[in-house]
């Protein structure tokens, strides 16, 4: 049996009038937020489909559906802890997270440091092995044009001994 898997996961969403931007289960300072059936973190949604597909356990729309008002506005927080209780239900434990925050605005590399700091715990892993980035793409495509935001992230899970 494997007892190393990787995931990738990827996510986007647009912006949104009225909404609170949050980014890794912190709220960020900025005028607009995500428009989603959650809270729209792209980050965890990102971290959260790569931990997902590294057990091969489907995606974040299999097991959080847009189309269940259970999970209308819910704390993205909460349906990582979900997809953490996955991984572990299939034998495996986090090893390490790497994440990249692909927007024009806002400048995020000061609130990374909470970022990681909120995350480590629910991953159930050190603030070491959680690497956040932040990167513009220097006004190309939706990212650069302001029209919202999108996340990538790989992870590394191994078979619990």
């Amino acid at each position: 049996m494997t007892s190393l898997r990787i995931g990738q996961g990827y996510d986007a969403h647009r912006f949104a009038p009225d909404r609170p931007l949050i980014l890794g289960g912190v709220t960020i300072p900025h005028p607009l937020g995500l428009a989603g059936h959650s809270d729209a973190d792209v980050l965890i949604h990102a971290i959260g489909d790569a931990l997902l597909g590294a057990v091969a356990a489907g995606d974040l729309g299999r097991h959080f559906p847009d189309t269940d008002p259970a999970y209308k506005g819910i704390s993205s927080l909460i349906l990582l802890q979900r997809i953490v209780a996955v991984v572990r239900d299939r034998g495996y434990r986090v090893g390490n997270v790497d994440a990249t925050i692909v927007a024009q605005a806002p400048k995020l590399a000061p609130h990374i440091p909470r970022m990681i700091a909120c995350l480590a715990p629910v991953l159930q892993i050190q603030p070491a092995d959680l690497n956040i980035k932040a990167t513009t793409t220097e006004g190309m495509g939706f990212t650069g044009r302001g029209e919202g935001m999108a996340a990538y992230a790989v992870v590394l899970v191994a078979r619990i001994s």
